[in-house]
């Protein structure tokens, strides 16, 4: 009796399960491989099961639909989860230039795959795995592949070449835009020690930071008036957290009255602490916080679910404790702790007043790491099971031929897009400590492309070497260049775009992690990430849906 008859059976699951860890796990350690600073990352995975799809090993394949799907799932809620707080504040005003070229890189990419399609002789299978292969993105590899599965049926030969596509074209992609970094450095003769030093200060001259500032009431006009009825007061951005009458030093309220003579502790952006001091009264020299006092101050982090949502108004700390909040940290994000602001879970809060009322506060806001750090996997499960019918509902669009389906894809990603935004709904919270979110979706990436690589491996050296490989190659590289091109030199010559935020808008319009880590190479520094997760989102959830938009659109 063989006692691995079950590992050795091409239809069993052990055997699937083997192979597909076994191809997983050596394709990661080839992406930690690296040659002058680059390595295929990630990507290693889908070279590691194209070998062995080229050695003849082969899966069950409902295991293997089931795996490859699910992996993907698991990535794009992920991705989602990272990117949904931030997805709607990156299209305001501040990130609206930088989203335009980014969705210019995008579009443009599409386009240059339309041509290649139309003209190059490029069959739409390998059109759309060339198109995200150029670009560096799996997710839209993903989307396609569904999109071809359901108009061909998943047992169709066409689902496998946009994965051979995606093979040929990935690794130019990676190379082309850091090449097309090197090229716009040297063609605008870029400095980029001198575009870093601009780039920082004009993020601190744009930066809303917080200040504090202790004002002397001498307008006699505020005298019996409550703070929280102070006329023409900036009231939406500044908290006033600290009042000296009468010689003593106390909690502010906004029933207080004050005199003239109190002086008031404020906090807020500097050009509206100086819009206060107008209707105030002069600067004070007393600073209230080095005043002898009970007064203390705490950070909370907020974790309890009953106040989620709920306005720092609602709370009513200062009437309940004696205790102000006058500073939320959210992402990274310092804020003035104005009354209409809503909790969200994991803010940091700056709450003050005396030390017994500052621990029944903590309480009420929870204050509890452990429950941050917690996975929430029934809200994880939830979300990805709404994904699930989300991305199964057709959608009609006006010009297309067929309903849309944004598919396993689409459907998760714009589900976990929603939930981070909305953070709660009753008692589920829609967070994933950033630990959990990056093991959820790298072994989703993980597993989707271990599959894809196996079921396409089988054919992949024929297609490269004998096959139609050379003019997908030449195809990628255009569409990875051209649109990258065009959009940096319009950015520079005509918009004046900092070549710091340059670097990093391209590598978010590509979605591409390694050259994202070249650019921080390069100028020795974080700040092309900024711009990188500025288009980040946008540029994602363009890149899934335009995928599927060319197959439904294009498809005969």
């Amino acid at each position: 009796m063989n006692l691995f008859a079950p590992l050795l059976d091409p239809e069993s699951v052990p055997h699937a399960v083997l192979v597909i860890t076994a191809v997983a796990a050596l394709g990661l350690a080839l992406g930690q491989l690296k040659v002058r600073g680059l390595g295929l990352g990630i990507a290693g995975v889908l070279f590691s099961g194209l070998l062995f799809g080229h050695l003849g090993v082969t899966l069950n394949e409902h295991v293997l639909e089931f795996t490859r799907e699910f992996g993907l799932i698991l990535f794009v809620y992920a991705i989602g989860l990272q990117v949904g707080p931030g997805f709607f504040s990156s299209l305001k005003k501040e990130g609206l230039p930088l989203n335009l070229l980014a969705a210019s890189v995008v579009l443009g990419g599409v386009a240059m795959a339309g041509i290649a399609h139309r003209w190059g002789g490029l069959d739409l299978p390998a059109t759309v795995g060339v198109l995200a292969g150029a670009t560096t993105n799996t997710p839209s590899l993903g989307a396609a592949q569904q999109a071809l599965r359901d108009i061909a049926g998943p047992e169709s030969e066409l689902v496998k070449t946009p994965g051979m596509g995606y093979a040929v074209a990935y690794p130019f992609g990676v190379i082309g835009i850091i090449l097309v970094m090197v090229v716009l450095r040297t063609v605008f003769r870029i400095r980029p020690e001198k575009e870093l030093e601009a780039f920082a200060q004009a993020k601190k001259q744009n930066a809303p930071g917080l200040q504090a500032i202790n004002l002397e009431v001498t307008n006699v006009n505020l005298a019996g008036i409550p703070i929280g009825r102070m006329p023409g007061s900036p009231q939406s951005t500044v908290v006033i957290s600290r009042v000296r009458h009468g010689g003593r030093v106390s909690i502010a309220r906004p029933d207080m009255t004050l005199d003239v003579g109190d002086v008031i502790l404020a906090v807020g952006p500097k050009d509206k602490l100086e819009d206060l001091r107008l209707i105030v009264g002069r600067v004070s020299e007393v600073d209230l916080r080095d005043v002898p006092s009970d007064i203390a101050t705490r950070r909370v982090l907020v974790t309890r679910k009953s106040v989620l949502g709920q306005t720092i108004d609602s709370l009513e700390f200062p009437r309940r404790f004696g205790v102000t909040i006058t500073r939320l940290s959210r992402m990274e994000i310092e804020f003035a702790a104005h009354p209409d602001l809503r909790l969200k879970f994991g803010d940091t809060v700056l709450v003050v007043g005396e030390a017994d009322a500052l621990r029944q506060a903590a309480e009420e806001l929870g204050n509890s790491p452990k429950q941050l750090n917690d996975p929430q996997i029934v809200p994880l499960l939830v979300g990805i099971a709404l994904g699930v019918v989300l991305g199964s509902l057709p959608l009609a669009v006006p010009g297309l031929p067929a309903p849309v389906r944004l598919g396993l894809a689409g459907g998760p990603l714009v589900m976990a897009i929603l939930l981070a935004r909305l953070g709660r709904i009753g008692r589920l919270v829609w967070h994933m400590p950033i630990s959990a979110n990056f093991m959820i979706r790298e072994l989703g990436i993980s597993l989707f492309l271990a599959c894809v690589g196996v079921k396409s491996g089988g054919k992949f050296v024929e297609t490269l070497l004998s096959g139609p490989g050379v003019g997908w190659v030449l195809w990628g590289a255009a569409i990875t260049l051209v649109p990258l091109l065009v959009v940096g030199i319009v950015a520079r010559l005509i918009l004046k775009t900092n070549y710091t935020a340059l670097c990093g808008l391209l590598a978010g319009a590509m979605t591409d992690p390694p050259a994202l880590a070249f650019a921080n190479a390069h100028f020795g520094s974080e700040a092309p990430a900024l711009s990188y997760a500025t288009v980040y989102p946008l540029t994602m959830l363009l890149r899934v849906l335009s995928t599927q938009a060319m197959v439904l659109l294009l498809m005969r």
